[in-house]
């Protein structure tokens, strides 16, 4: 059996989100749209976050981080897999693609915290805004967004880093669109299931576990809400708190299906479905939920434009 560093210069194939063939241009173009999309939606946020004072919030500092990695997502997978439709190699360097896993989990992780993070800040600004000011200052926002950046930085390390130096055999064909850890374990030359519960003990502490806390955050908020005497206050806190909802639940759903189901359990026809909505569809997403659902977004766009 040869060494993982052996085998170290060998390329990948990535067989795609599609069978290749006539609609190549037609794919491109969807994709290319879809891409623009994002970065443009997640672009002008950071912007209008960062020119209106209004906005100069710990939730929009928040707001302004996830559409950081959310940018930097989309731009991790969606680039490759778009040139793959117009060219005639799908190959991927073993560097190329150890750098992409990497990248890819890192911004996962950094994500899934970043979106629990957001999920506080909400609860303490409805269930106890007189201390909002204290336990929400610039530096307690500062050191959340530090954690969450170091946090997916040393998961998708560690990971990254133990995949790696495995030794790969056979046709070295990817069964996925991009390098994702789970698309590489059917290629190791040994036996990963020791190492499959280590993806599994780091999906339930980096997903699962923000995931819960933002329900249990959610459900005190939804009770202090409908004990409120004023509706505009109601209508705005269920307005705010159902957004962040609605993303998160999007992202950890899918992304809990990935990385918490036994190796044996996994279809890569159904991989790559799920994959495409926590690849594609949030960071498409974000950006239009948050601000076509937002009023002050709204008026910080309305006051740019004049």
């Amino acid at each position: 059996m040869r060494k993982g560093n052996q085998s170290s210069g060998t390329d990948f194939t990535l067989s795609g989100l599609f069978h290749y063939g006539q609609m190549n241009v037609l794919l491109f173009a969807v994709l290319a749209i879809l891409f623009l999309a994002a970065l443009t939606g997640n672009f002008i946020l950071i912007h209008l976050i960062r020119l209106d004072a209004r906005l100069h919030t710990p939730m929009y500092f928040l707001l302004s981080q996830l559409s950081i990695i959310d940018t930097m997502y989309i731009s991790t997978t969606v680039p490759k897999m778009a040139a793959n439709f117009l060219s005639n190699t799908r190959t991927i360097t073993f560097m190329g693609c150890e750098i992409q896993a990497f990248v890819f989990l890192g911004l996962g992780g950094s994500e899934a915290l970043l979106l629990g993070f957001m999920a506080y800040d909400r609860y303490i600004a409805i269930c106890h805004p007189l201390r909002y000011s204290v336990l929400m200052s610039r530096k307690v926002c500062g050191f959340m967004v530090a954690c969450a950046w170091t946090s997916g930085s040393i998961n998708a390390f560690m990971h990254t880093l133990y995949v790696f130096q495995l030794p790969f055999c056979g046709s070295r064909l990817v069964d996925h669109f991009f390098c994702e850890v789970p698309s590489l374990l059917p290629l190791v030359c040994q036996d990963t299931s020791q190492y499959e519960y280590t993806v599994l003990l780091s999906g339930l502490i980096i997903l699962l576990l923000p995931f819960v806390a933002i329900i249990a955050s959610y459900a005190r908020v939804l009770v202090i809400v409908f004990q409120m005497s004023s509706g505009k206050g109601q209508s705005k806190a269920v307005s705010t708190c159902s957004s962040h909802l609605i993303v998160a639940s999007l992202f950890y759903a899918t992304t809990l299906s990935t990385y918490t189901r036994p190796h044996s359990l996994h279809s890569p026809a159904q991989d790559k479905v799920v994959a495409v909505f926590y690849t594609i569809v949030t960071p498409l997403l974000n950006p239009f939920i948050y601000s076509l659902r937002n009023k002050d977004v709204i008026g910080a766009m309305r006051r740019l434009l004049g």
